[in-house]
């Protein structure tokens, strides 16, 4: 029997029942959380207990929803507080990653224990000078008799400090040319040399904490090399990161939709000239786009997770989803604000933190800029014209 949006009922019922959590749970707890930046370890122990980390992950070790059920169990989280979706996000990459290229024991050592959550995963690409140019990094992995030697620096690395395991790309030929063939992923178990230096200071996201790390010294068996081969980290992450830019087009839409709620309850109680705000026009017209804006994107959200279900390449679906989502997600929230006058200002009302948290899905897991180039290649590629 079909459900919510071509799920399964099954499906549909963990997507009620993270709704419930999050109306019951979360949106109680969320501005006293956010406002003092602190990290909500029972709202994560609970999302274990709920098999949310599972999601992602087939059995025998976790549940394996499809990547449409995902995407909506990611923008119910969100719906309740971008933060928690976020608590989830590189862990999901990383399970990708290890099952579609991991080795038999690496997929034996992780997975159960990220199916519940007893190992979180985080995953370390960007680096201070580097910014959106991967092939740039500085980091390397020297190998040294049963291991490699690592070192160097990442930043802005969400769920640092709380993760147990740390999808770390770094080059283990740093003269490959082109630069992208030298690329490995180390699954690296924090330990020594691996010093997780400072938490940056943000405008939003809080309550989940992004770290620099530094490496030095810092030693990882070679049976943590992702895959066992050498120099194809750049490949695996590039088609990890299509998971990641669903998720955050998730994560997109969470947010809009409780600023839609937010603004459609608002403009019915507040009055202004004698009647219901919603019905001046200006209010209305903010209301029909924001609305139909959520709407369309959630069908880019779904268009992209079927073709990564379905083993297509979905790169540039990914890319539009996460584009058109997450520049419509700051528009929305200023049009919430707009609606909701001085009050949406004040920081008694959520609309100011869905304001700030609204620019993150702009410039996480690649800058809107990246994705429009990674959009018009595959454009240009699909669509080639014979010389």
């Amino acid at each position: 029997m079909p459900g919510i949006d071509g799920l399964s009922e099954e499906e549909s019922a963990i997507v009620g029942l993270v709704r419930d959590f999050v109306d019951r749970d979360v949106k109680p707890v969320v501005a006293e959380l956010e406002h003092a930046n602190t990290y909500p370890a029972q709202l994560i122990d609970q999302m274990k207990q709920l098999g949310i980390f599972g999601l992602a992950i087939p059995e025998p070790w976790g549940s394996g929803v499809s990547m449409p059920c995902y995407a909506l169990v990611t923008e119910e989280l969100s719906r309740g507080w971008m933060s928690l979706a976020g608590a989830m996000g590189g862990h999901t990459v990383v399970a990708k990653l290890i099952l579609g290229y991991g080795t038999p024991e690496q997929q034996e050592r992780y997975l159960p224990r990220m199916a519940t959550g007893e190992i979180r995963a985080a995953m370390a690409l960007t680096e201070p000078g580097g910014g959106s140019d991967l092939q740039a990094m500085r980091t390397t992995a020297r190998r040294d008799g049963d291991g490699y030697l690592i070192s160097g620096t990442k930043t802005w690395i969400s769920n640092a400090r709380h993760s147990q395991l740390v999808a770390l790309m770094c080059k283990t030929d740093p003269a490959a040319q082109p630069p992208h063939t030298g690329i490995s992923i180390i699954l690296a178990e924090p330990g020594p040399g691996f010093v997780v230096s400072r938490d940056l200071p943000k405008l939003g996201y809080k309550g989940v904490e992004s770290c620099e790390i530094s490496l030095a010294g810092f030693r990882a068996p070679v049976t943590a090399l992702l895959g066992g081969r050498e120099g194809e980290g750049f490949a695996q992450m590039m088609r990890g990161l299509e998971t990641g830019r669903i998720q955050v087009a998730s994560r997109a839409l969470g947010q809009r939709r409780a600023a839609l709620e937010d603004s459609l309850r608002y403009a019915q109680e507040r009055e202004s000239f004698g009647k219901p705000i919603w019905q001046h026009q200006s209010v209305g017209n903010y209301l029909a786009d924001m609305a139909t804006k959520l709407a369309a994107a959630r069908q880019l959200v779904l268009h992209a997770a079927r073709r990564l279900d379905a083993g297509q390449r979905a790169d540039m679906e990914a890319g539009m989803a996460k584009l058109f989502a997450s520049e419509a997600a700051m528009q929305i929230a200023l049009d919430a604000m707009r609606i909701h006058g001085g009050y949406g200002y004040s920081t008694e009302f959520d609309i100011e933190r869905y304001f700030r948290d609204a620019p993150l899905m702009i410039v996480g897991e690649g800058t809107n800029e990246i994705q429009r180039n990674v959009i018009v290649r595959q454009l240009i590629r699909r669509n080639s014209v014979a010389p």
